[in-house]
């Protein structure tokens, strides 16, 4: 998981009783935990093999040429890559906590911090290039449908380079220079020393859920027009491609607020009730996130693939849209016949969607 409260645990700390850290691991399982951490990070990390490999082919099938298919292709796979890292990391950390049955370093513990504080940091930089691989993948979608080209060198250069830019700076204000977080004994140092750590977590998982889901509806409202506009008409047919791909709009929405909503509830309770809220509280979000982080490679490997937009169940695999455009012998229920349609060009693909 990455939550910057846990990462606070890899600073020194004093055995004073009073500490609200000292009494949370009082309380607190770290064997329960750390189980669940290692089951839901072996489900990740199977979940991203699942979607880095190529699928095998059907009999008779031919993999796509297209290039805007190829295109959203290769940003999943580069999604499913950091989501591999991430849930390596945490695989890593719950196994040797889960071994030697202490998550916070003991006073003096040099090797401890450091082993802790370079895992937090591994596990911190690749979720966060998951959110921002998130993220371009539904603006590399609109670049799609509105015709214009990737952007790959972008893309990796903001993917990986804003991450290591927001995981550096929020971690070494925190450890940095001694690692001693837990000496705080005012607001304005808390907000000095903790306070940026967690802005750089969960600022970009805020921008993501906030962006994502205008673009999707946008994106939405294009395909609309496009499918409808050609014939002036907008039948049953077309608006099942419609639906179809709002459905996947809507689930790819759906699991990155999952996976990481806990997170910013984790935080904004944290900084408005730390000092008054049940301990209970605090452990049962852990727990949450514990589970959830680590299986967004799993939920991605579900929304990210391939839907069949012709049938009610979805298939991996995607026939052309251009069958439903096809028939010019429909009949109409009002008027008992149509003239035949126009036969429509091919539009280019939207990303790992079927082509209209």
């Amino acid at each position: 998981m990455s939550d910057p409260t846990i990462q606070t645990f890899c600073c020194h700390h004093t055995e004073n009783k009073e500490d609200l850290a000292i009494k949370i691991m009082s309380e607190f399982n770290t064997e329960s935990y750390n189980s669940v951490c290692l089951v839901s990070s072996t489900i990740g990390i199977l979940g991203s093999i699942y979607q880095i490999f190529p699928r095998p082919l059907r009999k008779n099938q031919t993999r796509p040429l297209n290039c805007s298919s190829v295109r959203g292709r290769r940003i999943i796979i580069w999604l499913a890559i950091a989501d591999l890292l991430a849930a390596l990391g945490v695989l890593v950390r719950s196994s040797l906590w889960l071994q030697y049955k202490n998550i916070m370093p003991m006073p003096n513990d040099d090797v401890s911090v450091l082993f802790c504080s370079i895992i937090s940091a591994w596990t911190q930089y690749f979720y966060t290039a998951t959110w921002f691989w998130t993220l371009f993948y539904a603006i590399d979608t609109w670049r799609s449908i509105r015709g214009y080209d990737s952007q790959p060198a972008l893309y990796h250069s903001l993917a990986w380079g804003l991450p290591a830019a927001t995981t550096s700076i929020g971690l070494s204000i925190l450890y940095l220079p001694n690692a001693t977080c837990h000496h705080i004994t005012s607001v304005s140092s808390a907000l000095l020393k903790i306070l940026p750590n967690y802005c750089a977590t969960y600022l970009p998982i805020a921008i993501v859920m906030v962006a994502n889901p205008i673009i999707y509806i946008m994106a939405s409202r294009k395909i609309e027009m496009t499918v409808s506009l050609p014939l002036a008409q907008f039948t049953s047919k077309e608006r099942r491609v419609v639906d179809t791909l709002r459905l996947k709009f809507f689930l790819i929405n759906a699991v990155f607020y999952i996976c990481w909503l806990p997170n910013l509830i984790n935080g904004i309770l944290v900084w408005t009730m730390w000092f008054n809220m049940p301990v209970t509280v605090i452990i049962v979000i852990w727990y949450i996130m514990a589970l959830l982080n680590p299986m967004q490679a799993l939920l991605n490997a579900m929304v990210y693939r391939k839907w069949n937009t012709s049938e009610r169940r979805f298939k991996p695999s995607v026939p052309s849209f251009q069958k439903f455009f096809q028939s010019n012998e429909e009949q109409s229920p009002l008027l008992g016949s149509e003239p035949p349609r126009l036969p429509l060009s091919p539009i280019p693909a939207i990303n790992n969607y079927a082509t209209l």
